[in-house]
């Protein structure tokens, strides 16, 4: 059985790892003034992105791919391609790409045998839309497992088992540099989860916040103070989940809002190198992707693993 995936473009994942395992991307259409930026997951305009500053534009705003795009894409490419595709989508509760999906599979599994049958393609098609309930880094730790399993184990309910017992046990985190970008971006989205005096008061001191996306609610869950230290304390924090064999897959996922040079530099992430190579866990890291970068800044550092319900220990 051939069996494909679907993601948004704004699952973080490595280039060449797209690539490789074809994964299709439903794009977003980033706004920003008369200027529209469509981000398909492509390395050179993502880079262009961060190195013009472009995310600068906390007003931007961002369309999704409609019921009938997903529709077409399904129908004049994937249903030929493949006989059961998972779509992972960006956590419901924060953009509508789930329920467009949703509601697009009705009419492609209705409409699916035409054209099939029009390309000589034998046998029923299927598909399973799948809300990560996470964002960025996090989305992509589930795509990443996906891929894993359809190559070790290509049973499309064994699959769907899997990936729905993750999806519960999935912490995407993130360290933003610009507290009153966040808040800016919050408030035209109408999220209030950070407010000004929050973020007047965290840039003077240099607090930042530690956001965490889990089980489809997103918001801080600690205080750090300077960028650096934060990440230093966060790769611990990774760290400490390896060492003590806490991690459900044996995968790590992160993401930067800029250059990966600029993410490898900071304090403590040579040391969690080091404890993934130690411990098996195959590391993919990737720039974030434009919609990620438009949503929550510049310089921004997300990072995602799957593993039991435990105690924040930063």
């Amino acid at each position: 059985m051939r069996i494909g995936v679907v993601v948004d473009s704004a699952c973080d994942l490595p280039p060449d790892f797209i690539r490789e395992n074809n994964i299709q991307i439903l794009p977003i259409t980033i706004h920003l003034g008369q200027q529209d930026l469509v981000d398909t997951r492509d390395p050179e305009a993502t880079l262009n992105f961060y190195r013009q500053h472009q995310t600068s534009a906390s007003d931007a705003g961002t369309s999704p791919f409609t019921v009938e795009q997903i529709k077409k894409v399904f129908l004049t490419r994937l249903v030929l391609d493949y006989d059961f595709v998972f779509c992972l989508t960006i956590a419901s509760s924060r953009s509508p790409i789930y329920e467009n999906a949703v509601k697009a599979s009705f009419a492609i599994l209705s409409e699916y045998k035409a054209p099939r049958a029009q390309a000589g393609v034998s046998g029923p098609f299927a598909l399973r839309v799948i809300d990560t309930q996470n964002l960025f880094a996090g989305q992509g730790l589930l795509a990443i497992e996906a891929v894993r399993m359809i190559k070790t184990n290509p049973n499309p309910n064994k699959i769907r088992e899997r990936l729905e017992s993750l999806v519960q046990n999935t912490y995407g985190y993130m360290i933003p540099r610009n507290l009153h970008y966040i808040r800016a971006r919050a408030q035209k989205k109408g999220d209030r989860s950070v407010g000004w005096v929050s973020a007047v008061l965290g840039t003077a001191l240099d607090i930042k916040p530690l956001l965490r996306a889990y089980r489809n609610e997103t918001g801080p869950v600690a205080k750090l103070r300077h960028f650096d230290d934060s990440a230093e304390r966060c790769f611990a924090y990774i760290g400490r989940r390896i060492t003590q064999n806490q991690l459900l897959t044996p995968t790590l996922s992160l993401c930067y809002g800029g250059e990966l040079t600029e993410m490898e530099k900071l304090p403590g992430y040579d040391e969690l190198m080091k404890i993934c190579r130690e411990h098996g866990i195959e590391v993919f890291q990737s720039i974030m992707s434009i919609t990620g970068g438009v949503n929550v800044g510049e310089g921004s550092l997300a990072f995602a693993f799957a593993a039991q319900p435990h105690e924040l220990d930063v």
